[in-house]
């Protein structure tokens, strides 16, 4: 029997509905396995590794969490899943997404989310091929970026509001430049306006932004565009970071900043993201949101992927 083949059965049989419930009615604490993706781009941008080593420190701080942490793009035994709680991919996306890197990634996730395990997806993570895994996608966390559909600019999206949601708590306005893709293919229904149930998804956009004219004019960073369909929409605000609660009681999110490393010195983008990872994973989020310890100029130069010319 393939191993892929063995896992795809353990988990059908370990992740049941009594398993799960067991395992809510414990003590034991709750798994996140975070992935960071293979080495992408250029220095201090695309950094999935040294940006999951840095949040995985300060989440293992909070009571009640174990993070399972895995970098080149895939985890070092598929068996971690059986006794997961939340599955957090931070990777490249479209062809070159994790879960499409070999036969059977994107069943054994399948299996998982319909167990009622958490998912979600960052930055470039969040963009699936449209005749691939886009319809799971959309059924997963709400939706995808969708190739010349989506844009990908370089603007400053600021953040004055937010939904009464676990992700949020403790949260104050801010202000920052990134890769921020909007224009997402959501699940028809789902918009940046607020909250939406659809068939027992329940969507909430939880950082929204409203792009200036000329982002949507563009340049974007590929495919540089404009795209008239974007520019028709000016003024219309936008979902950055949207989260979902799935009929079979498991969460998702997809979050489409962190382009740039050192985004991660910002206290208040830090904490959203560690909000939504905890609440992901169905850890109760604090009043005032996950405190965590300033990213220092040393600390951000840490864990770094070689980017040098082989």
């Amino acid at each position: 029997m393939k191993r892929s083949t063995f896992i795809r059965l353990a988990l059908t049989a370990a992740v049941s509905p009594s398993f799960v419930r067991a395992a809510a009615n414990s003590a034991k604490p709750r798994k996140l396995v975070l992935i960071a993706g293979k080495p992408s781009h250029g220095p201090m941008i695309h950094e999935f590794r040294a940006g999951t080593i840095l949040l995985a420190k300060r989440l293992r701080e909070v009571p009640g969490l174990t993070v399972d942490l895995h970098e080149m793009g895939w985890v070092n035994d598929e068996a971690t899943f059986i006794d997961a709680d939340a599955v957090v991919i931070f990777s490249d996306g479209n062809g070159s997404h994790p879960l499409l890197q070999a036969e059977g990634r994107l069943k054994i996730m399948e299996t998982l989310i319909s167990k009622g395990v958490g998912f979600g997806c960052m930055h470039f993570g969040v963009e699936v091929p449209k005749d691939r895994a886009a319809v799971e996608f959309r059924q997963w966390i709400g939706g995808c970026y969708e190739h010349e559909w989506s844009c990908n600019p370089i603007w400053n999206a600021s953040f004055a509001e937010f939904p009464d949601h676990p992700a949020c708590k403790g949260v104050q306005p801010f202000s920052i430049k990134d890769e921020w893709y909007f224009n997402m293919r959501f699940t028809e229904g789902f918009t940046a306006d607020g909250r939406k149930e659809i068939k027992g998804v329940k969507f909430t956009p939880v950082l929204v932004a409203k792009p200036s004219d000329e982002t949507r004019d563009g340049p974007y960073v590929y495919p540089v565009g404009p795209y008239a369909h974007i520019q028709a929409a000016k003024g219309r605000k936008e979902a950055l970071l949207w989260s979902v609660e799935r009929p079979d009681g498991g969460r998702g999110f997809g979050f489409t900043g962190a382009h740039f490393h050192r985004n991660w010195q910002n206290d208040q983008f830090r904490k959203v993201i560690l909000n939504t990872l905890c609440w992901t994973s169905k850890v109760d989020v604090p009043a005032n949101g996950i405190v965590s310890a300033a990213v220092s100029n040393e600390e951000i130069m840490l864990n770094l992927d070689d980017k040098r010319p082989k």
